[in-house]
């Protein structure tokens, strides 16, 4: 049984003042003017899996304004053939927190019952920008089918920052160094395995499938050498840069030294020299292949979050994108202007209209 939302309620949340929304756990297609809020709505269903949802933004930018009250989203989560009552909100600009069935929960709990994954336009141009922006696209992949994922990325920044901050204070002590290195080393090699295994996932997931889109040979690379292979070998590293690192003033060993290369594997052509309609081919099939990997490690598809996708793609890509989604069984939550965009679903969608009204965002079936 596929993940589904099957209620969602959005309290105060970004142009939202209020919004019910009850679902029978087929795609969705959210259509309106742009500016009416129709992201938002995703951006709502992205934060039932951990991090910071699909804009990154802090909790305190997604408040509906002037009111600033701070915002809450429910919903009605099924999951593993059971359903969850699920709760997030952050009150003046605090730390989101969660709740699964009335009892305090962590994101990892959360990542643990919800998968989302989701394709927005700021990624269209992943290929021709920083390697920052690939690690990330990555990390969210990683986290899709190891939650933990996220816990040791963020012990490794805040590793990293303090190690940084010495290095900028010429401090050569090496007693400084010893346990900040030690944590750096353990949660560096658990990054690179959990990319690395997620990479593996993606490559299967694109050999098994019959699909229109093309795939994506997907290499992981360091800028400079190569990732040592085991946490003592990158502990060793990191001790043996550490004269190099002191004259940059910044760590230059480890995984966030890494990049993404993507190659259109029918042409044979790095993804950064394709065109933009072919870039974003490549994006829909990994977030497809994303999907297809976690239907067959968990035993369901995820939900996935499509935003303005449709207008991109001709209409024979649309529909066998939609036909991909079907098949799946996907909750996909999908936004575009109107409802043309969404024709060759026909039945097989559950259509919501967001216009503007009311000082914010209304929302109608």
């Amino acid at each position: 049984m596929a993940l589904a939302l099957t209620e969602l309620t959005v309290s105060h949340f970004r142009s939202h003042k209020l919004a019910r929304l009850a679902l029978d756990g087929r795609p969705v297609a959210i259509h309106g003017p742009n500016g009416a809020g129709k992201t938002n709505f995703l951006e709502a269903v992205s934060l039932f899996s951990p991090g910071r949802g699909l804009r990154r933004a802090s909790a305190a930018e997604m408040t509906r304004r002037p009111e600033a009250l701070g915002w809450k989203l429910s919903g009605l989560l099924r999951a593993q053939n059971q359903n969850y009552e699920i709760e997030t909100w952050s009150e003046g600009g605090a730390a989101r927190q969660v709740r699964i069935d009335g009892k305090a929960a962590s994101q990892i709990d959360l990542g643990k019952l919800a998968r989302v994954v989701w394709l927005i336009p700021s990624m269209d141009r992943l290929w021709i920008e920083g390697a920052e922006g690939r690690r990330r696209f990555l990390d969210r992949i990683a986290l899709s089918f190891d939650p933990a994922h996220a816990e040791a990325s963020l012990a490794y920044e805040k590793s990293m920052r303090e190690r940084n901050r010495l290095l900028k204070e010429q401090v050569r002590d090496a007693h400084w160094y010893t346990a900040l290195e030690g944590q750096m080393a353990e949660t560096g090699h658990r990054i690179h395995a959990a990319r690395m295994s997620a990479l593996d996932h993606l490559r299967a997931a694109q050999d098994q499938a019959e699909t229109t889109f093309p795939s994506a040979q997907l290499e992981l690379i360091q800028t400079e050498g190569a990732m040592p292979e085991t946490a003592d070998d990158l502990r060793g590293a990191l001790s043996e840069s550490r004269f190099r690192d002191l004259a940059a003033g910044r760590t230059l060993v480890g995984p966030h030294r890494s990049d993404l290369c993507g190659v259109f594997a029918a042409k044979g052509v790095p993804a950064r020299d394709c065109s933009t309609g072919e870039q974003k081919a490549l994006l829909v099939s990994l977030i497809l292949s994303n999907a297809r990997a976690l239907a067959g490690r968990i035993g369901a598809p995820p939900i996935v979050l499509l935003d303005e996708v449709a207008a991109h793609l001709d209409a024979g890509r649309r529909a066998a994108l939609y036909d991909e989604i079907c098949a799946l069984g996907a909750q996909a939550w999908m936004t575009g202007t109107g409802p043309e965009l969404f024709a060759e679903l026909g039945d097989r969608v559950q259509t919501l209209v967001v216009t503007e009204g009311d000082g914010g965002s209304v929302v109608s079936s």
